[in-house]
């Protein structure tokens, strides 16, 4: 072969190469959320926390953090994963052997839509797959948190929980008057009068101020109503306790929001006493890490970035710039 026949093979070789990782990198860059959730579903392992009869299982679940939809997929960050929290719900439910659920939450609570799917899935839990459910609080149980909390059997709390917290917030931040005192002008082109709703450049009208607190008590309605099936108390009780304050784990006992003050173990005894489940095994499922958790965490090893940044980059992520209602403490 002569030099410019090797010049040629060798420029159609480079080109075809190029070509495959054009079409290697347009094929990342259209990858889409949904593809990049499900390239990193995760599987869980079973860790056993106290061993007994695998035919009977009791499982452990926990839910903590500020409850929101994953921006993310799940082997990212350490904190709340809403994925993470329906899949073991999911998993306890269908799984035969597991004849009980202890929830432990240490939650403030979170936006309105993800909190709603958690408390149906418990209730699938008890109603679909007949299956008995505690929930053992922890530092804090409030607001959303205890939305989670309200259709258990049995409620424990410790002396020091922070709970309650019954209510809806929405808030907006508005800087109208510092964009006029540096001259600031915003052009807004809208389709009808209040699609700009809580708009942070101009002052809310009274209209819409009364849009929104419609749909403030209507969502306030749906918790009481809650509250009401879970607690089997009265609207008017719900009502009178569940004006937003927060309680302490001895307070909320003497309001009926929960059953006993104690531990996590002392949450787990009376469960196994009560159904007959003390030669039971105790789970609880850990999340397996698979090829993309690995490429995720060498990632961040390669940056070099602490766990404190990346947790620091999560939580403004989770930040959303549009308001939205919350069951928050």
């Amino acid at each position: 072969m002569n030099k410019k026949r090797w010049i040629a093979l060798i420029v159609v070789v480079s080109l075809f190469i190029v070509s495959i990782g054009v079409q290697f990198n347009t094929s990342i860059v259209r990858i889409s959320q949904n593809d990049l959730f499900s390239m990193s579903d995760p599987t869980y392992d079973e860790v056993i926390i106290e061993d007994g009869d695998w035919d009977e299982r009791i499982a452990v679940l926990q839910l903590n953090g500020v409850i929101m939809e994953d921006v993310v997929p799940p082997h990212i960050g350490q904190g709340y994963s809403h994925y993470r929290m329906l899949k073991t719900i999911e998993l306890a439910a269908e799984d035969d052997s597991i004849k009980a659920v202890l929830l432990q939450i240490d939650s403030p609570g979170g936006a309105v839509g993800p909190t709603a799917e958690i408390h149906e899935s418990l209730l699938a839990l008890q109603e679909e797959y007949d299956k008995p459910f505690y929930v053992t609080m922890g530092e804090t149980a409030a607001s959303g948190g205890y939305y989670a909390a309200a259709p258990a059997d049995k409620i424990f709390a410790t002396p020091s929980t922070i709970t309650g917290s019954i209510g809806v917030i929405m808030e907006s931040m508005n800087y109208a008057g510092l964009a006029e005192k540096y001259g600031i002008t915003f052009n807004t082109i809208k389709s009808g009068k209040h699609k700009d709703i809580m708009s942070p450049s101009r002052e809310m009208t009274k209209e819409e101020e009364e849009i929104l607190q419609s749909m403030i008590d209507e969502m306030y309605d749906e918790f009481v109503q809650v509250i009401v099936d879970g607690r089997q108390m009265t609207e008017k009780k719900v009502r009178e306790i569940g004006d937003g304050r927060v309680y302490t784990g001895n307070q909320a006992k003497k309001v009926g929001l929960v059953d006993e003050v104690g531990t996590f173990n002392d949450a787990l005894e009376d469960l196994q006493k009560t159904y007959g489940l003390e030669n039971a095994q105790v789970i609880q499922y850990n999340q397996k890490a698979n090829m993309f958790s690995y490429f995720v965490m060498e990632a961040k090893n390669k940056l070099q970035q602490t766990d404190s940044e990346i947790e620091t980059v999560m939580h403004l992520i989770r930040q959303s710039d549009k308001p939205q209602a919350m069951y928050l403490y």
